[in-house]
């Protein structure tokens, strides 16, 4: 069973913003693009290398390290070198709280 848990104030992201957020051990890259909120791995699977500063545009992020491209609403991969999906995190903005589920 997922439990959501607190990560961000909706202040704290700004368009195109990205936080890096631990929750429950996981590292997480907390994203907004196009005035929505997203959560995926924050490692690249392809290297294991930081998504976080990767340019988002038209839904999709970029890793700023070999270029692989990643689905910001289900971290499927749309682009070599990465082949397989980065793990896409439920989000839940209540009021001004942004929340991610894990299990």
């Amino acid at each position: 069973m997922s439990e959501y848990h607190i990560v961000a104030s909706t202040a704290e992201l700004g368009d195109e913003d990205q936080v890096h957020v631990n929750v429950n051990g996981r590292d997480i890259l907390l994203c907004k693009h196009a005035g929505k909120y997203y959560a995926i791995d924050y490692y690249c699977n392809h290297a294991f290398l930081p998504m976080e500063g990767g340019t988002m545009q038209h839904g999709l992020i970029t890793c700023p390290y070999h270029g692989a491209e990643f689905s910001l609403a289900d971290g499927s991969a749309q682009a070599a070198p990465a082949w397989e999906a980065l793990t896409s995190y439920p989000i839940q903005v209540t009021n001004e709280s942004i929340t991610i589920a894990v299990t």
